[in-house]
């Protein structure tokens, strides 16, 4: 009889306990398809006091995740605890040092370390899965390894953040201001504890960059990802978006093209009644075409427990039938260094001013996009606010690097109040 694969789990937050509830409740189901059984040795955690609602009786616990990553009794390693550095990174390490196989759902230690540690699995013949550090409980990195893998990836593009998509959604179905919608989030304990990995689009960036590196065959370059966040969109730009056949999404994109690879994350207008348009509250979605696949779309639970556990199990379960291939699915060795490029390909703007309320601004700010190279295809002011008004401009197709020389220039008429707003509006 085939031995237990035996696990030793670093991590018992969500998705921690879910791992061990889905194993504990699954055991029979997850051994007849992986044909063999799959133990917990061990577990660690930061306080062995804390009540998780889960039997942890049977396992043997380490208050340190390295000395849980050495113990002779566990097989695969499995970190959960987060972070791009600290603990997991060196339990992580020296996991890989002892010969096991590694599973995790860290995006951040991936997007900045990700090259080393695979270099290092590589040469020590250990694998890392991380099918649970991107979109939650969609199966895409197995895609794009697996079923795409005799594909060339032309783009991959998606929303890849549950919080930001409920907030945005939230906005939009509620009325509600982002500040209200932002706390309402932190309260229901949707926020990272620092709330900018969210918000800022840096936890989807994370994710974009390590798919990036499976599609393109690159290594990972977070640095090079192009990241704004949410914070500056107004409730008056989800109903401006409204009323024009769109919704604000925080979408990610990646692409190669011949200045070499882009990566963004940002919000974007895209047409209501596109699949993108349709997601609500944490639920992601990655869209990936190919070649000769054409475009495939993949759409889920982004977080929580259950589906968070259940990619972290399907990693663990092809470990069990022994399936093994490189941790970005090529050697590592092989990988490109990337040359990053800004997003050059021109596309419309939605843009939104507040403008002084005088005879003559609206000519100015036309004239500055027209010196810009950049022609308006609507332009629109609405009701006044004191001596200032709201000011719409939905812009024909330019690059972003003109729409910045035109904001950049924007200031000097003398006839702005604050910043203005500019969103891409995105053709699926």
């Amino acid at each position: 009889m085939t031995a237990p694969l035996r696990l030793g789990i670093a991590g018992l937050g969500t998705v921690g306990v879910g791992v061990v509830r889905l194993i504990q409740e699954e055991a029979a189901l997850i051994a007849a398809r992986a044909g063999r059984s799959i133990e917990i040795t061990a577990v660690s955690a930061r306080d062995r006091k804390k009540n998780r609602d889960v039997d942890l009786s049977g396992y043997a616990w380490e208050d340190d995740p390295v000395k849980l990553a050495q113990r002779p009794d566990v097989d695969v390693f499995v970190e959960l605890m987060g972070g791009d550095s600290g603990p997991a990174k060196a339990a992580t390490e020296a996991a890989i040092a002892a010969g096991k196989d590694v599973v995790t759902a860290n995006k951040a230690l991936l997007a900045h370390h990700g090259q080393a540690l695979a270099e290092a699995a590589e040469a020590a013949g250990a694998v890392i899965r991380f099918e649970a550090a991107v979109a939650g409980g969609i199966p895409v990195i197995k895609a794009l390894m697996e079923g795409l893998g005799a594909n060339r990836i032309k783009r991959v593009m998606g929303v890849m953040n549950g919080t930001c998509n409920y907030i945005l959604t939230r906005m939009e179905s509620a009325g509600l201001p982002y500040e209200t919608v932002f706390e309402e989030a932190r309260s229901l304990g949707y926020l990272e504890a620092d709330p900018s990995l969210d918000v800022d689009g840096i936890d989807a960036g994370h994710k974009l960059s390590l798919l990036a590196s499976i599609a393109f065959g690159t290594r990972v370059s977070f640095d090079a990802v192009e990241l704004e966040g949410i914070g500056r969109i107004d409730i008056a730009d989800i109903r401006y978006a409204g009323d024009m056949g769109y919704r604000i999404k925080l979408l990610g994109v990646a692409q190669t093209t011949g200045r070499g690879l882009e990566q963004r994350m940002s919000p974007c207008l895209v047409p209501v009644e596109s699949p993108l348009a349709q997601l609500n509250g944490g639920t992601n979605m990655v869209i990936i075409e190919g070649a000769a696949s054409g475009q495939i779309v993949l759409r889920g639970a982004g977080a929580g427990e259950g589906p968070t556990a259940s990619a972290v199990m399907g990693d663990v379960l092809d470990l069990a039938r022994g399936v093994r291939y490189p941790v970005f699915g090529q050697p590592a060795s092989t990988l490109a260094e990337p040359v990053a490029a800004s997003v050059a390909a021109p596309a419309p703007f939605y843009i939104r001013m507040q403008v002084q309320d005088k005879p003559g601004a609206l000519a100015k700010v036309a004239t500055v996009m027209g010196d810009a190279g950049i022609s308006i295809d609507r332009m629109r002011q609405h009701g006044n606010e004191a001596e200032t008004a709201p000011v719409l401009i939905v812009t024909h197709r330019c690059t972003r690097e003109a729409l910045d020389y035109a904001l950049s220039q924007l200031p000097q008429t003398g006839v702005l109040a604050g910043d203005p707003v500019a969103i891409r509006i995105e053709a699926l």
